[in-house]
C-alpha cells in the first residue's frame, strides 16, 4: 500500500452554511478512495481524534472529521470547547445532521473520491453517526458505543438529548455496532433493544460486544482502554468500510 497522506484544517459548510473548523486527512495515491466522516467523542476534537482521522488516510480512506463546537468554542482547547459544549447541553441534533451532511458533500466532491461515504463516532459520536445514518444518505456507519440512542441521560447530566431508536425504519445504510459489555451508557440492555429495533426494521447490520470493556475501551490515553478489543475492534472496522466504502 502506497501510505503517504497528506492532513491539514481546512474550512467547510455546515449546518445553514456556517463555514467551521475541521480536520482532513487523504492519501496521496490516485485512487478512487471511499470517504469517512469522523464524529469526535464529548472530550472534542482533539490530538485522539485527528490520529483516528490520519489513520483512515493511511488505510485508504479520505477521511474529515469536523469540529462540531468549533461555532461555540472558535479557537479554544478541545477541554475549553468541550466544556462549553456541555454547558449547552451538547450539540443540537439538527445541527449535526447539517455538519455531518456538509463534511460528506465536501468529500463526495473530492476528485480522488468514489461517491461512497460512511460515518463513525465514538461515545456521543457513536449516536450522532446513527443519527446521520437515519437522516442522510450514506453507504456505512459505524457507532461505537453511542449513549442515548436508546434510553435519556440520567439525571443531572448536561447533555440533553433523546433517544433516537423509533427513527431505525429510516437508516439509509448498514450499521456495525461495537460495545463493550461493561458498559452502561449504553448498556447491554439497551444494545440488545437497539438490535431489536434493527432486526424489526429489517436492516443490515452487525454488533460486537466486547466482555470486559466499558465506555471508551478505544481511547489509548484514557484507563478504559482495552487493547485487545480496541485491536478486533480496529479489524471489524476496516472489514467493515472495506466492504461498503472501499
Amino acid at each position: 500500500m502506497y501510505d503517504a497522506i497528506q492532513a491539514e484544517t481546512i474550512s467547510l459548510a455546515g449546518a445553514g452554511g456556517d463555514q467551521i473548523e475541521a480536520y482532513l486527512a487523504r492519501p496521496l495515491g490516485p485512487g478512487p478512495f471511499g470517504s469517512v466522516v469522523v464524529i469526535h467523542h464529548m472530550p472534542g476534537y482533539d490530538e485522539q481524534t485527528k490520529e483516528i482521522t490520519r489513520t483512515f488516510a493511511v488505510h485508504g480512506y479520505n477521511a474529515v472529521c469536523p469540529n462540531l463546537y468549533w461555532r461555540e468554542a472558535p479557537g479554544a482547547s478541545p477541554d475549553d470547547a468541550a466544556a462549553t459544549a456541555r454547558a449547552a447541553g451538547g450539540v443540537q441534533d439538527e445541527r449535526l445532521v447539517g455538519d455531518v451532511g456538509g463534511a460528506v458533500v465536501y468529500l463526495r466532491a473530492m476528485p480522488n473520491s468514489n461517491g461512497k461515504a460512511g460515518t463513525i463516532g465514538y461515545c456521543s459520536g457513536g449516536r450522532q453517526s446513527f443519527l446521520a445514518a437515519v437522516s442522510l444518505p450514506l453507504d456505512a456507519a459505524v457507532d461505537c458505543y453511542g449513549a442515548f440512542v436508546v434510553g435519556t441521560p440520567p439525571e443531572g447530566m448536561p447533555l440533553k438529548v433523546g433517544p433516537i431508536v423509533d427513527k431505525t425504519p429510516q437508516l439509509s445504510c448498514p450499521l456495525l455496532g461495537l460495545f463493550g459489555a461493561d458498559d452502561q451508557h449504553p448498556s447491554p440492555e439497551q444494545v440488545a433493544e437497539l438490535e431489536k429495533a434493527l432486526q424489526e426494521a429489517g436492516k443490515t447490520y452487525e454488533f460486537h460486544s466486547y466482555e470486559g470493556a466499558g465506555h471508551a475501551f478505544f481511547s489509548v490515553n484514557r484507563p478504559a482502554y482495552r487493547p485487545e478489543a480496541a485491536m478486533d475492534g480496529w479489524q471489524k472496522i476496516f472489514d467493515f468500510f472495506g466492504t461498503y466504502l472501499a
